[in-house]
């Protein structure tokens, strides 16, 4: 996650003694009635960006062979696809993230029979421990397809808050994990840590929260250059469906004076 530098006004409400009728008491300190309902504030932007990887892929894994006769044909259709079936098993794979599907057509004098397995996992190194057996125990007649590569929904939420929440109770998501990688989440924390480190320079505590508004918010998919995936490893290959989103918020927080100034005071 990157974070870009959030800007800084800060106003400490200085007031003109003479215009305000200031009145001095012992101990030469000013009272000014006027002021003391004034609310003295800090104001910040803050941005952050995150990117979240594909964690689903599909790998489609099919067989075809044509004869005379369909029942010699479809022998050897089936005695593939259950090997196939079988090396699924034996890696773990649940049956919900299997789909087989199969089908005759003819061909002139011949019968043609294809099967088609496709397979959805979330676990790439399993992916890529299963198409290696298969391209590696299985002849020209079976194919193994790329890895096509999408996020789930609970992927994509990660990204995504709910309108409600990132507007009403941002300020308490950050003591949330899980909320925290919510990009929003993440800018106004970003925007909270800078205005903290401005109000300790200042000799001042921070405040409640005053203002948060979302001045930007965007989400992008990476580009894919054609010709260039299969020169790439699975891992840039991952890199490269990746969606990014980003935010830009201002925050306006109460600039309150610390215990000790106060007695002092």
């Amino acid at each position: 996650m990157a974070y870009s530098p959030a800007r800084v006004f800060a106003s400490l409400g200085d007031v003109n003694m003479e215009e305000s009728g200031l009145e001095l008491k012992s101990g030469g300190k000013a009272a000014c009635p006027r002021c003391r309902g004034a609310v003295r504030q800090v104001e910040v932007t803050g941005s952050a960006e995150l990117s979240v990887v594909p964690d689903r892929a599909v790998v489609a894994v099919s067989v075809a062979h044509s004869k005379e006769r369909v029942t010699d044909c479809s022998s050897s259709v089936t005695r593939r696809l259950d090997y196939i079936l079988q090396t699924l098993r034996q890696h773990a794979v649940k049956e919900d993230e299997i789909t087989v599907m199969k089908h005759v057509q003819r061909e002139g004098d011949l019968y043609r029979v294809q099967a088609e397995v496709s397979v959805t996992f979330s676990d790439f190194q399993k992916m890529q421990n299963v198409r290696s057996v298969l391209i590696e125990k299985l002849d020209k007649t079976v194919h193994v397809g790329d890895p096509s590569y999408s996020h789930s929904s609970e992927c994509l939420s990660l990204l995504r808050s709910d309108p409600l929440q990132k507007h009403l109770n941002v300020f308490s998501l950050h003591q949330d994990i899980n909320s925290r990688r919510r990009v929003c989440a993440a800018a106004v924390e970003t925007a909270r840590l800078k205005a903290s480190e401005v109000c300790n320079m200042l000799g001042q505590a921070l405040g409640r929260p005053l203002l948060v508004r979302e001045e930007e918010s965007r989400e992008w998919r990476s580009d894919q250059r054609e010709g260039v995936a299969t020169q790439l490893t699975q891992r840039q290959n991952v890199g490269q469906m990746s969606i990014t989103a980003s935010s830009h918020v201002f925050v306006r927080f109460e600039l309150r004076p610390k215990d000790n100034t106060r007695k002092r005071l």
